[in-house]
């Protein structure tokens, strides 16, 4: 009798042999939503299991400053959904944006970070 697993656990490594992650899936997130310069405002999704999306961002609005790379969500991947990838974008908020109570003395204050398209509207 067969033990083997209802999904190989080590399908995502093997497309990124020899090429990388997430470069091996470069090409496979058709066209970006947004581009560098666009303000967006993060969606207050749920996140039932797993999410990189940071629960302070929900809600404030940014500025894409980079289109960084084509991989599926981390949530997806986590449970072995590779089949669709998104594009990641490096996010730039004011502090002041993220805590409104942050003082005014550093007011240049900002905090960059990547989030997936899924969480993404235009601000």
């Amino acid at each position: 009798m067969s033990t083997k697993p209802v999904y190989d656990r080590t399908h995502h490594a093997k497309m990124a042999t020899g090429i990388g992650d997430p470069q091996c899936f470069s090409g496979k997130a058709g066209p970006a939503k947004f581009k560098e310069g666009d303000r967006v405002r993060i969606k207050d999704l749920p996140d039932l299991f797993y999410t990189r999306t940071m629960t302070y961002t929900r809600g404030a609005t940014g500025t894409v400053v980079k289109l960084v790379y084509e991989s599926p969500a981390a949530e997806d991947e986590a449970f072995g959904n590779v089949d669709h990838p998104e594009w990641f974008y490096s996010i730039v908020f004011a502090q002041k944006e993220l805590w409104p109570e942050y003082s005014d003395t550093f007011s240049n204050d900002t905090l960059e970070t990547e989030v997936p398209e899924r969480y993404l509207e235009s601000a």
